[in-house]
């Protein structure tokens, strides 16, 4: 008879190998699937254990597929190949190997497509199981090649390798302060990094952190505390922070004594916002609009963290070069220089533009940069400004911005890919 942990523990299963299936045969995003209740039917602990399962085997992908290709004769049909994966980056975990093979076993049982092919789940799980020792020999798994393609173009096959190597280890968990980071991560147990941020050296369940429910802090990495430290509002300064979503840029500016107005087109998004303002004790004014249909002018900055592919995000989101295959690059690259464009308009004479992008595509960065400066006429770049503690000058690129990379502080957890520029329209 099987018990509450056992049930427990398959709910868990079932659930990750069902966003499993979305993300790799549907093409959807993790946060896609979590956002429409993907994971409701849980309870916290369990939702947080099955998205961490899912993270690990899409990180794991490349080395599960290559420990079990050796005990199969053909590629079997996806849902086959999603629960061996799961389960082998349990058992790499330590996890039980009846429990974990029985388990997959089960789902891949209960699907009628699948269900004749239950013999031979068990039958590698456990031949895998017995060579687990072998994990941690294997090549780091690689990128996709739609992307892999388009990042050894830019920045050749080495970074790329060392890229790679940055989103198998993960990310640290980076938290941005909204006045002392030295007592943040006192109370907290992390150190504070050159640029500001305070990192702890692994993922906690953050609610449950010192600081968390008086609002001391909000978890942003620390690429992403850049531009805000980059634009260095001061109080009073009227700053657009247009594509507020998440709204980590939005505090930040907040915290600095700006009069911020936050555009953001999602009113989900823009809630998520308005209740981490309200948790920080930090004011915003927050509008819902389309940021092309937002007119309102004469702002001192704009800061615009433009859609993008998110390629540099990587480390923490695995899912996406899973999920994507690079179609939509081409309408986000048109829509980003639409955005310069119009947040221009929205500039004051001799206002700022912080434009940025998680991405590691020189297209959403360098090349956006190098275009407006060619559309506009005494548009120029800031170079000055990229003067801050911990920007490293071998960061900043030709035309001016800086350029981030996940391999970039390899010794201390990383950073996401981020491009950088500030821009300063004409007076």
């Amino acid at each position: 008879m099987t018990d509450k942990r056992d049930t427990s523990g398959l709910d868990v299963r079932k659930s990750a190998h069902r966003m499993m299936q979305a993300i790799t045969d549907e093409g959807r995003l993790m946060s896609e699937v979590i956002g429409g209740g993907g994971l409701d039917v849980l309870a916290p602990p369990d939702r947080a254990r099955a998205q961490r399962l899912v993270t690990e085997a899409l990180r794991g992908m490349g080395r599960a597929d290559r420990l079990a290709k050796s005990h199969l004769k053909k590629t079997p049909p996806l849902f086959v190949q999603n629960a061996l994966r799961l389960g082998t980056v349990e058992l790499v975990a330590g996890e039980a190997a009846h429990g974990v093979v029985n388990a997959y076993v089960e789902i891949v049982g209960r699907n009628k497509r699948t269900a004749a092919m239950k013999g031979l789940v068990n039958a590698v799980l456990r031949k895998v199981a017995e060579e687990i020792g072998n994990w941690g020999k294997m090549p780091v798994p690689v990128t996709p090649k739609w992307l892999r393609q388009p990042l050894v173009a830019a920045w050749g096959r080495q970074t790329v390798d060392r890229i790679e190597r940055a989103h198998f280890a993960g990310a640290p968990l980076d938290l941005t302060a909204k006045s002392d980071a030295e007592a943040v991560a006192h109370a907290t147990g992390g150190i504070v990094l050159e640029t500001g941020t305070v990192r702890l050296p692994q993922a906690v369940q953050v609610t449950t952190l010192p600081g968390f429910d008086t609002g001391d802090w909000w978890v942003q990495d620390a690429a992403a505390a850049l531009p805000v430290r980059i634009l260095a509002p001061v109080p009073g300064q009227r700053v657009l922070d247009l594509c507020a979503a998440p709204g980590g840029k939005t505090m930040q500016l907040a915290a600095a004594g700006a009069e911020v107005t936050a555009v953001d087109l999602s009113p989900v998004r823009m809630k998520r916002i308005e209740d981490n303002l309200a948790r920080t004790g930090l004011s915003a004014r927050t509008v819902v609009s389309d940021a092309f249909a937002f007119d309102e002018t004469g702002f001192d900055a704009v800061l615009l963290d433009a859609p993008c592919s998110a390629t540099g995000t990587i480390r923490r989101h695995p899912d996406l070069p899973h999920a994507k295959d690079g179609s939509e690059f081409g309408a986000l690259i048109d829509q980003q220089a639409r955005l310069i464009d119009h947040a221009l308009t929205l500039l004051k004479p001799g206002g700022t533009l912080l434009f940025c992008t998680c991405s590691l595509l020189p297209d959403e960065g360098e090349v956006q940069v190098d275009e407006a400066l060619a559309r506009h006429t005494g548009l120029t770049v800031d170079r000055a400004a990229l003067d801050r503690p911990g920007v490293d000058p071998a960061w900043i690129t030709e035309e001016g911005g800086l350029r981030l990379r996940p391999d970039l502080w390899p010794d201390i957890g990383g950073m996401d890919g981020f491009y950088i520029a500030l821009l300063r329209k004409p007076a």
